[in-house]
This record gives structure tokens, sequence and C-alpha cells, in this order.
């Protein structure tokens, strides 16, 4: 099995965490290795709906990044993903603190991969869960993408 570049990591994580998006939801990609992802938020008034609970949204929002990232590290480098499809079971609310996500591979295949993750909070209460199944790209969505439309030079390689 190939050998996970601790540098490449680093750097994928400075990368995504400044996406515009993820600025917008406050949330940060903490880990990434073969078969996960781990993503924190802590909880702002900008997460919740007009009844003061999280959004259904954020759940979708943060699901969608666990389950994709989960399987980056098991796939060739500089290969792209779509996500195909999102399935979310919103199955708890809450209203503050710092929220853990994480996403698990469970199938990475030639073309296919199929992904969970899990909302909880600090406790470990479940609060949420979704499955995902992402299409592997050449020349799509790709981390060479990524790179340029961060304006970022390169990254290290992605395996030893």
């Amino acid at each position: 099995m190939k050998k996970l570049n601790p540098e490449h990591i680093k750097a994928i994580l400075e990368l995504i965490n400044q996406g515009p998006y993820f600025q917008l939801l406050s949330m940060e990609v903490c880990k990434l290795d073969f078969g996960y992802c781990r993503v924190d938020v802590n909880l702002e008034m900008k997460h919740l709906n007009p009844f003061g609970g999280l959004h259904g949204g954020v759940y979708a929002s943060i699901i969608d990044t666990a389950a994709y990232w989960a399987v980056y590290c098991d796939l060739k480098e500089n290969v792209g993903l779509i996500s195909l499809d999102l399935k979310v079971d919103n199955l708890s609310t809450v209203k503050d603190g710092k929220i853990i996500v994480e996403g698990k591979r469970l199938k990475a295949g030639r073309s296919i991969c199929l992904s969970e993750a899990t909302v909880t909070d600090t406790q470990g209460k479940l609060l949420a869960h979704g499955t995902s199944k992402q299409l592997i790209t050449t020349g799509l969505q790709s981390i060479n993408q990524a790179v340029t439309a961060m304006g970022y030079q390169s990254l290290p390689p992605k395996f030893l």
C-alpha cells in the first residue's frame, strides 16, 4: 500500500479550508487519512434556522464535505471527484457548541465511491447521518484545478 505524504496532507488541508464555502460555514477539515475525514464546526448564529436549531442545509453541507474527503486519500494522484448523490437523515437538533463530523469510505471502486458521515456533539450524541456516492473523474474537479482556482502554485506529491 502506498504511504501518504504528510506534507501533502498538511498542504491540502490548508488549501481546502481556505475555500470560500468552507469559510462561509466556518467548517474545518481537521484530518484526512485512508478512508477517513474529520470536520469540526463551532456553531454560530449563522448556522441556525429561524427556530433556533441547526439548519438542515448545514447538516447536508458538512456531511457532503466529510463523505467526499473520506475517499480522497484512496484515489490516485490528481484524480477528481464529483458527488453523485447525498442522503441525509437529520436525527436531532443542536443550538450551540462544537459538532464533529466523521466521514468514512465504505468502498472505493474504479469509477464510483461510496462513503458515509456521522455528525455528533462533543458528548458523542448522534445528530445526523448521511451517505454519498462520488464519481471518480479524470481532468474534472481535480486537486490541480483546486490549486489553480485558489491561487496556489503547487502541492507536494500525494504519496511517498
